[in-house]
């Protein structure tokens, strides 16, 4: 991988850490709007803003194995949003940040294994 890259994929992850803190802390009383709205269980959205965050803070982490497992929950997750939204019918507007997660998780994984690969 080019030196390039590897800061790209870093500042990915920062990103990652930095969104997920802003939507499940700063703005959580929209997200209690949302999952209201999408008619799902508080449980879940609790569930869904501790992995989140868990995830997100995996990615920090310097351990391959930490990196996988963050990633792997962000694309999982961001999985759910994108078919959630796609199922209720969303506007793209409301579906495009759950697909930019989600492929920002995809991209921090790939990078990941093929380190592992090499």
């Amino acid at each position: 991988m080019s030196f390039y890259f590897d800061i790209f994929v870093d500042a990915l992850k920062i990103i990652v850490a930095v969104a997920v803190f802003f939507v499940w802390v700063v703005r959580y009383d929209n997200i209690k709007k949302e999952f209201i709205y999408y008619n799902l269980p508080n449980w879940l959205r609790d569930l869904v803003g501790i992995l989140k965050i868990s995830f997100a803070i995996m990615l920090q982490f310097q351990n391959i194995e930490l990196i996988l497992i963050g990633s792997i929950g962000i694309v999982v997750l961001m999985s759910g949003a994108v078919f959630t939204h796609i199922k209720i019918k969303s506007d793209f507007r409301n579906i495009l940040p759950s697909i930019t997660m989600l492929t920002v998780g995809l991209i921090i994984l790939i990078y990941n294994i093929q380190i592992i690969q090499s």
